[in-house]
């Protein structure tokens, strides 16, 4: 736990004083005490009574005190909260190697099958958005709360040529920031297609005005990358992941299929297709998201509630002033209220 204002922790200095001033008045009051001759009526007089009362409602309010104190100095403490995300981005392979049936009933299906799942299970009041890629990236679902959309948008899904991760990871981007005007046309094909308009609403000349901020620190959505990692065309998928990184926007990527791979024939062609772990840990890594392997369909479903369950909770330094203050008040309200009961009388 660490301070906002740690100077105001020097009244704690205060409370030893308290304490000595409080047994200064107890020594006091047994001097001025008048002296029995019979120690049967003392006995009597204090019957009922116990020595703990008497200290415990001061105890309680010195300790409301300290409470206030500590709450004066605005202490923050690192807590797993709800997320304040409100959009994620599933950025979903279509290319043709996701046929392969190293992972059944094939990589296609099982990956719509666990976005299926994942898109059931995500809180209502989280966006999500769909993009799909192969040899070039589109938007399939804006993001949207509504669920029969995005579930209606995956069943469209058609497979298609060549693997630009990239893509799928700039459009993802301006998906994300759609305020920022992105100029998508011109990162995938080049300044042939600077002259098309760039996905949002905002100007061109947006992009001037950006200034990178620190990999992993934006915390209004993030970007689920699922692919075999096997990049044929577009954009390099690590430079794509560097503008991700430059926005804050974390990567989680899920390796789909097995290293050994699998055997597939497309259009006439007979290739093998292999899962490239090493870019997608790179891009995970360079982003501050993480990476998941899905050698099995099981193994996808896993990943994608684990998923859930981190854009859902995370851990993130928050002041908790309020939490020492309300403690001090119920302290201070025990105290006095233990002294009214016992004593009649307040401290």
């Amino acid at each position: 736990m660490s301070f906002l204002w740690a100077e105001a922790l020097w009244a704690l200095a205060l409370v030893p004083a308290l304490v000595a001033a409080y047994v200064l008045v107890l020594r006091r009051r047994r001097k001025a005490a008048p002296r029995y001759s019979d120690l049967s009526l003392l006995r009597a007089a204090s019957a009922g009574q116990s020595r703990w009362r008497r200290h415990l409602p001061p105890a309680l309010f010195l300790l409301a005190l300290a409470g206030l104190v500590v709450a004066a100095a605005r202490p923050v403490a690192t807590l797993t909260l709800p997320t304040q995300r409100q959009t994620i981005i599933l950025a979903m392979d279509v290319s043709g190697s996701m046929r392969a049936r190293d992972v059944e009933p094939s990589r296609f299906e099982a990956m719509k099958a666990a976005a299926r799942r994942f898109i059931e299970e995500v809180p209502r009041n989280t966006r999500v958005g769909i993009v799909s890629f192969a040899g070039t990236a589109s938007v399939v679902q804006p993001p949207t709360e509504n669920k029969e959309d995005l579930l209606a948008a995956i069943e469209r899904f058609q497979l298609q040529r060549a693997t630009a991760i990239g893509s799928g990871i700039i459009v993802s981007l301006a998906t994300l920031f759609p305020e920022e005007g992105i100029d998508v046309s011109e990162y995938l094909y080049g300044d042939r297609a600077s002259r098309a308009r760039p996905i949002g609403e905002a100007k061109k000349d947006a992009r001037k005005t950006f200034k990178p901020v620190p990999p992993g620190s934006y915390t209004g959505g993030a970007i689920i990358l699922l692919t075999d990692g096997q990049r044929t065309t577009g954009p390099d998928s690590l430079e794509a992941a560097k503008m991700a990184a430059d926005r804050g926007v974390r990567i989680y990527t899920v390796g789909l299929g097995t290293v050994q791979g699998d055997v597939i024939g497309f259009e006439g062609w007979t290739f093998r297709v292999r899962l490239d772990e090493e870019t997608l840990k790179q891009i995970a890594q360079m982003t501050r998201g993480e990476y998941f392997y899905a050698g099995t369909a099981a193994d996808l479903r896993k990943v994608y509630e684990s998923l859930s369950a981190r854009l859902v909770l995370e851990r993130r330094e928050t002041e908790i002033t309020a939490l020492f203050a309300a403690g001090s008040g119920l302290l201070a309200l025990a105290a006095g209220f233990l002294s009214l009961f016992w004593f009649s009388r307040i401290l």
